[in-house]
């Protein structure tokens, strides 16, 4: 984890014991006593302050040939993170900075920036960057042109069968996360056309998982309550025929994004999730990186750009889950699979179909 300005620790846990408190009124853990967090705290370090507005439309992604430069924000400051090294800015003007770190120092950095304050180049010394657009302010989601109908591939991956598995399995034990902890919140995402094919995969906006992982969700999920934090689930279990649809709709050159049907995916095992956090008191979903299903560098879980209140969001979502057996996947910060997918069969069942 990057450096950053804090309060000091006392006053800093006063701070979060009041928030949380003020949490538990709105939405209690199942628990009545808290859980402890401290583990948590001790690997995120201090909640940092938020980025200065006027940095956000500086903060992205810059080129100049095969160079990339990422302006991102640390405690209060600007950085430039290039061939794996950060230098810190220090600000003259509202776009004039200067290199005062590293083998830059004293290197002057000029932003131009358009109409909407977002800048669009940035002179670093005598080399110039032009910003790298990753996608639409809302972020850059995947949308494929589907290889055939939508319907036709769904009416094939019914009728066709999961690949045959050798060994011992645990009996599948799907269970509702939202039974289990009501304070989970949902944006299934292939229950709406707002996904990669635009299409309604699933009839019932409901995320399932087996019961040791759901369990585990739920820990981490009565965690996060005490320092106001809950858990927004985009997907869980996965029906493996949805997965042999993605697959066959996905062009060649795009299928990394995509799991092969002929080895199944632990989301259709069950024991993988997508989520990120929301503010208990706001409801709202805590603004992270990257949008999730982004398909940009900013995905990654060890992404070095953003803010700092970004980035310690990130990293609390996942101290949360590899604390209870949860791996991150190691390019999307929002996909968590449990220890114990292995022990799991490849799933067919439809959403109907679980009891």
């Amino acid at each position: 984890m990057m450096k950053v300005v804090a309060l000091g620790k006392n006053r800093y846990i006063s701070a979060l014991l009041i928030s949380a408190l003020a949490c538990l009124l709105i939405a209690p853990p199942a628990a009545a006593q808290l859980p402890d967090v401290n583990d948590l705290l001790q690997k995120v370090g201090p909640k940092p302050f938020a980025a200065p507005a006027r940095y956000r439309g500086l903060i992205g992604e810059y080129v100049a040939g095969d160079s990339v430069a990422i302006v991102l924000e640390d405690g209060g400051r600007l950085l430039v993170h290039r061939n794996r090294e950060s230098e810190a800015l220090r600000e003259l003007s509202r776009n004039t900075f200067e290199v005062i770190s590293g083998p830059h120092n004293g290197t002057s950095v000029k932003f131009v920036r358009g109409v909407n304050g977002l800048g669009v180049t940035m002179q670093f010394g005598a080399q110039a960057y032009t910003r790298r657009y990753l996608g639409p302010e809302s972020g850059n989601q995947l949308h494929i042109q589907p290889l055939r109908p939508v319907g036709e591939l769904m009416k094939e991956a019914h009728a066709a069968r999961p690949p045959a598995e050798d060994g011992e399995f645990r009996k599948s034990d799907l269970v509702e996360l939202t039974r289990l902890d009501p304070t989970i919140r949902l944006e299934i995402r292939y229950a709406t056309t707002n996904n990669f094919l635009g299409t309604v995969f699933y009839s019932q906006a409901k995320a399932f998982m087996q019961r040791p992982a759901a369990e585990a969700v739920v820990r981490a999920s009565a965690r996060l309550h005490v320092l106001g934090y809950g858990l927004l689930v985009h997907d869980a279990y996965r029906p493996w025929y949805v997965t042999k649809v993605f697959w066959d709709a996905t062009p060649d050159d795009k299928k990394v994004f995509v799991a092969d049907p002929s080895k199944g995916s632990r989301h259709n095992r069950g024991c993988a999730v997508d989520l990120t956090l929301y503010d208990l008191r706001t409801k709202q979903p805590i603004e992270m990186v990257s949008t999730y299903d982004e398909t940009t560098s900013r995905a990654y879980p060890d992404y070095p750009g953003g803010t700092s209140l970004q980035r310690w969001h990130r990293a609390l979502l996942r101290a949360a889950m590899e604390a209870e057996g949860f791996t991150v996947y190691e390019a999307e910060w929002w996909h968590f699979d449990y220890q114990d997918w292995q022990k799991y069969h490849i799933g067919n069942v439809t959403f109907e179909q679980i009891k």
